[in-house]
């Protein structure tokens, strides 16, 4: 038993190696409910640690509520103990491949799997260093109630004008006053649609598109319209016979960097997008939070349309941190106002913590290096994942000029979320087209993100997994 408790302490620091010594216990039931722990004195002993570290360790497992102390008569384990959940006694239960299918594995397993489904960077990718000195920084000269208050409703004024700044080098002109702080895209999103729409209202989204559109929408109770996308924007054509059909309120989009495909819009259907939307009276939601992926700025709806019916939308979460929850939302100044009231309503204010240190951040030089290392970063993992992918017979529906989405196409007869199933059981996560596609027509795609992509293992598994089922 000493060499283990050793050991643990070795491998981390010494309080984290008391504490572990006493959890393993714990776990093991030689130290059952209610149970006193060692005294301090002869515990430090024990572990060969002062008394000061033993006490320290107590207190911390004190207040995770694993154990409690008794004044006068020391510490004892907490009771009764937790039950164990499915996943430590049974494999997951099977869910169907919905919306959120691919985000629930994706965040719910720990770093050994691989995730070449999911919809984020590498930590290994992200400006860990550039957010240490933004921290830093606003520990040393943060004003009062950075860490303790709340923010204002509409948010960091600086942070408010650097945003409109940076919007206007996409030709988009904001007053700070029509740009409003959010937790994140999916925040925006989610109050926008409040905002917007009632049960049963009529929303167009492309086809394919984000599946967490889909989920969202279906939290609203709306109707859900597909439109084909093309390598240049939604099928224009198909577009308006859906204006004429549905009546929607709504269109959701990624204008930029479309998530799957990785495509762009065109300036041309850019302006038939947008005569169509005003003869119908649609709003447009345009959700830009891949902006800096860009070599080359695609053309934004909201630039063309002057934030009259389309509201832009953006985070930090693909780019900065996915922990710094900060996003951003963009519209006419009247339709502000009102978003304002309703996110008292339903959210109060904003993250003062976050959109400050989200401003040291941005306004770090480091940030802009760090941007324009990862576009060459990307571009070179989206090359090698093609090469890769086209060798064992999946073929890139197009190849982006920018970000980390690749829509691929399987071989004939192949179906992708069998595929998808297949490589789970072998520590795999992949995005089946499905998921993503509101008409069910994507069941021979796949969405990879090249930046998670690196990992020769997953191609020789789904190598694997296609020989099996295709020749099943």
């Amino acid at each position: 038993m000493n060499d283990v408790i050793v050991m643990k302490a070795a491998s981390g620091t010494r309080i984290q190696g008391v504490m572990a010594a006493i959890a393993d216990r714990i776990a093991a039931r030689s130290l059952a409910p209610g149970a006193r722990l060692p005294s301090v004195r002869s515990f430090a002993k024990t572990m060969q640690v002062s008394v000061s570290t033993v006490v320290e360790a107590y207190e911390r497992l004190a207040a995770e509520g694993v154990i409690r102390s008794r004044p006068g008569s020391g510490f004892y384990v907490c009771g009764p103990l937790a039950p164990l959940s499915l996943s430590e006694i049974a494999p997951r239960l099977e869910r169907d491949v919905d919306p959120l299918w691919i985000s629930r594995q994706s965040l719910e397993v720990d770093d050994g799997v691989l995730k070449p489904g999911c919809g984020w960077l590498p930590p290994s990718w992200m400006p860990e260093e550039a957010l240490r000195r933004a921290m830093r920084s606003l520990a040393r000269n943060g004003g009062s109630g950075i860490l303790t208050n709340y923010g204002t409703p509409l948010g960091l004024p600086p942070l408010r004008q650097l945003l409109a700044r940076r919007m206007g080098e996409h030709g988009i002109t904001a007053s700070p006053d029509q740009v409003m702080l959010m937790e994140s895209g999916t925040q925006a999103i989610d109050l926008l649609c409040r905002f917007l729409l009632e049960p049963g209202d009529t929303v167009l989204v492309d086809d394919p598109c984000y599946f967490n559109f889909h989920a969202l929408l279906r939290a609203h109770r709306t109707n859900i319209v597909g439109v084909p996308f093309t390598p240049t924007g939604p099928d224009i054509e198909l577009f308006a016979q859906a204006l004429e059909r549905y009546k929607p309120r709504l269109y959701i989009t990624n204008s930029a960097v479309h998530n799957p495909t990785g495509a762009a819009l065109s300036p041309v259907t850019a302006h038939r997008l947008l005569k169509l939307a005003d003869a119908s009276n649609l709003i447009i939601i345009e959700d830009d939070i891949f902006a800096d992926f860009e070599h080359m700025p695609a053309p934004r709806l909201a630039a063309y349309d002057g934030l009259d019916r389309v509201i832009h939308i953006g985070s930090f979460s693909k780019t900065l941190s996915a922990s710094v929850r900060c996003g951003f939302i963009a519209a006419r100044q009247d339709w502000i106002d009102s978003l304002v009231d309703l996110k008292i309503a339903t959210n109060f204010s904003g993250g003062q913590l976050g959109a400050e240190l989200l401003f040291a951040a941005l306004k770090d030089g480091g940030y802009r290096k760090h941007i324009e290392a990862l576009r060459v970063r990307l571009a070179k993992a989206m090359s090698e994942t093609i090469s890769r992918l086209e060798a064992i017979g999946i073929t890139p529906w197009l190849k982006p000029q920018a970000g980390m989405f690749l829509w691929c196409r399987l071989p004939e007869g192949l179906n992708a979320t069998g595929i998808a199933r297949a490589c789970l059981a072998e520590g795999i996560i992949l995005a089946p087209g499905n998921a993503f596609s509101q008409r069910d027509t994507a069941s021979n795609f796949l969405r990879f993100n090249v930046a998670q992509s690196t990992d020769a293992r997953i191609f020789d598994v789904l190598a694997a997994s296609m020989r099996r089922l295709g020749s099943g």
